[in-house]
C-alpha cells in the first residue's frame, strides 16, 4: 500500500468513526453524557 492509498483509508476511517460519533449522540446534552461516561470508565479502570 502506497503513501496515497493509506491516506485515503485513513480519512475513510475517520470519516465512518465521526458519522459514528455524530450519530451516537446526536444531541449537545447527549454528548456530556457520553464524555461523561468514558471519563467516569477511565477512572473506573484505575
Amino acid at each position: 500500500m502506497n503513501r496515497k492509498e493509506a491516506d485515503m483509508l485513513r480519512l475513510i476511517a475517520t470519516l465512518a468513526l465521526g458519522a459514528l460519533v455524530l450519530t451516537g449522540c446526536n444531541t449537545v446534552k447527549g454528548l456530556g453524557r457520553d464524555i461523561e461516561s468514558v471519563g467516569q470508565a477511565g477512572d473506573d479502570a484505575l
